[in-house]
């Protein structure tokens, strides 16, 4: 039996008292710098431990920072199947420069099948709904199952990022998936910092950031923005009320803004008030 087989069991949720020390050290790290949280959160969990990367340019810069303090750590990214080849081509280059072995994760094949058959190839366009429904299938639901056999995980979420992000702790108890602890060591930093790192390193990027994109996600849902624009303004960018979000990390949509369904109900109903109002005058 090789030594990595036990991380595929499944993860133990922390109790209460656990979660008190969670949030104890999301106090304690809160001005700390990221080294020294990733270091804490290697020494306290790896091997059951892995940093989700997605291309993003936060998420290389943590490989980077982790593999200078342990470089056995371990690195998952979810493969969609609607991937720019661009975002293969930097996995690539995180193999022959750091020795990773990306641990690719893919969606359950049937669940795809009967999506796509149902809905179309390029249903996310026509709807929030059938967007969401296939972010859940190629996203939500493998990051569950991956996440099913760690006990902590490490993101390169940045509370500048977009509003949706903008409390997140840099040491979290992820209640949606098992209450395994989630840590964002990036979480106070600016993009400019970022950048700055991956610079003086050299850490390997994504090459579609030469080219005008800020985000980096599934090819039919990302595209270039334009100077000044918000991060992840060039992601799904044809919704206009929604929190720019796929349901890996936070809530789809914003506070008080409504799905298709049930803005389709609200239409209804104030049709049908407005008809019965008719009604009441005509009488």
């Amino acid at each position: 039996m090789s030594e990595r087989e036990p991380i595929h069991e499944p993860a133990l949720p922390f109790f209460d008292e656990e979660a008190a020390q969670i949030h104890d050290a999301a106090d304690r790290f809160e001005h700390s710098s990221a080294q020294e949280l990733l270091e804490w959160a290697l020494d306290r969990f790896h091997p059951r431990l892995a940093i989700s990367a997605a291309g993003g340019v936060d998420g290389m810069a943590l490989v980077d920072m982790a593999w200078r303090i342990n470089p056995d750590v371990r690195v998952f990214t979810l493969d969609t199947g609607r991937l720019p080849p661009e975002t293969y081509a930097l996995f690539e280059e995180v193999r022959e420069r750091y020795g990773i072995d990306v641990e690719f994760e893919f969606p359950e094949r049937t669940a795809v099948e009967t999506l796509v058959n149902a809905e179309g190839p390029n249903l996310m366009y026509r709807s929030v709904d059938l967007r969401i429904a296939c972010c859940e299938i190629r996203k939500v639901a493998p990051l569950k199952r991956k996440l099913a056999t760690l006990d902590a995980w490490i993101a390169g979420l940045r509370r500048e990022q977009w509003v949706s992000r903008r409390n997140i702790a840099k040491v979290e108890l992820d209640r949606d998936h098992g209450g395994i602890v989630k840590v964002n060591p990036l979480a106070d930093w600016a993009l400019d910092a970022v950048w700055d790192y991956v610079r003086k390193h050299e850490v390997p990027y994504h090459e579609l950031f030469d080219q005008g994109f800020t985000s980096i996600g599934c090819a039919p849902c990302t595209r270039a923005v334009l100077p000044g624009q918000p991060e992840r303004a060039g992601r799904w960018w044809w919704e206009q009320d929604t929190d720019k979000e796929c349901g890996l990390h936070c809530s789809v949509q914003l506070a008080g803004t409504k799905s298709d369904r049930e803005r389709a109900e609200a239409s209804a109903r104030a049709a049908d008030v407005e008809a019965s109002g008719l009604a009441v005058e005509e009488a």
